[in-house]
């Protein structure tokens, strides 16, 4: 479970990152970040009825706050993710949805093993 200094909570929070961020999609999710968010670092997930009925939605949820979890510390301090799971995460293993979201954290240069070298871009 993430604390709840780190939960992207309202709309607007998740406009903004949607729309001001950068992102990085992958065949069962699409990542948006918006660097330097706020003061500490946030997750916020969706996972719509194209994904499946409830409980599938509820279980691809379940999956991928766990994965965001883990990986939260090592994201660059203050910046906001929002992960957006498609309708192919409904059918994929915890070990896809996390091959995925670690690609596409790589992609934008904000996996620590991508940012040694070149640094974030935006």
């Amino acid at each position: 479970m993430l604390p709840a200094e780190a939960r992207l909570r309202r709309s607007e929070e998740f406009r903004a990152v949607m729309r001001g961020g950068v992102r990085a999609g992958r065949r069962r999710l699409v990542l948006h970040v918006l660097p330097e968010y706020a003061e500490h670092t946030k997750a916020g997930f969706v996972v719509s009825k194209a994904v499946g009925n409830s409980v599938v939605r509820h279980r691809v949820l379940r999956r991928l706050r766990h994965l965001v979890a883990e990986r939260l510390g090592t994201l660059p301090e203050g910046s906001a993710l929002v992960v957006r799971a498609l309708p192919a995460a409904a059918t994929a293993s915890s070990e896809e949805l996390g091959a995925d979201l670690d690609a596409a954290l790589r992609r934008l240069r904000l996996s620590p093993s991508s940012r040694d070298n070149t640094g974030p871009t935006a």
